[in-house]
């Protein structure tokens, strides 16, 4: 749970994506910043960094006392243990984008996303998923980023993720990538109809 709380602004649009790891949300939401110009919050997390990935970029790689620190100061939008590390959404860039009009994108998982949405209900929740078990297992397994233990572990808790999010009522939008193209289409449209005055 979120330490005091910290009023956000909400004079620019919230756009929160979801989705279990291999669903491809990561994918989208670049491709989406891309065409949209919306501004994009990126999370702080205690986790290693993957192959490829950059610190201010993917996320802010914090230990974990720094994360901790961030937390108890209530500087944190949300937060959530997740794999056994700790990811969350620093308050300040939300609060800037919003009060300045700005469209801002948050890339989170469920138990964040349900956090926010108990403080910003009329952002735009939108939960990407893979068309099947089958296509997600292979995703997970042809990233080649993790052992078959840890992409089991991912692939039980996406059956729950998928579980809470379509019971939380939080996720208006619930969009299946099954051709990435035609998925990144519907969610640039998504955000672009939010933005309209």
């Amino acid at each position: 749970m979120p330490g005091p709380q910290c009023p956000v602004p909400t004079g620019g649009k919230l756009v929160v994506i979801s989705g279990p790891a291999g669903a491809g949300k990561t994918v989208i939401v670049r491709e989406a910043l891309r065409r949209t110009g919306a501004l994009y919050s990126v999370s702080v997390t205690t986790r290693q960094p993957r192959p490829g990935e950059v610190d201010g970029r993917d996320y802010r790689f914090l230990d974990v006392h720094a994360f901790e620190r961030l937390r108890e100061a209530g500087e944190l939008l949300e937060w959530a243990l997740v794999h056994g590390n700790y990811y969350g959404t620093p308050a300040a860039p939300v609060r800037q984008a919003l009060a300045s009009g700005r469209t801002m994108i948050l890339e989170i998982d469920v138990q964040g996303a349900l956090q926010v949405h108990g403080r910003m209900p009329g952002g735009t929740y939108v939960f990407i998923v893979a068309p099947s078990d089958e296509e997600l297992r292979r995703r997970l397994v042809e990233r080649q980023t993790e052992p078959p233990e840890v992409i089991e572990r991912r692939l039980a808790r996406a059956k729950a993720e998928i579980e809470m999010a379509r019971a939380s009522g939080c996720y208006a939008h619930i969009v299946v990538n099954d051709e990435l193209p035609a998925a990144v289409e519907r969610v640039v449209n998504l955000i672009e109809d939010v933005a309209r005055p």
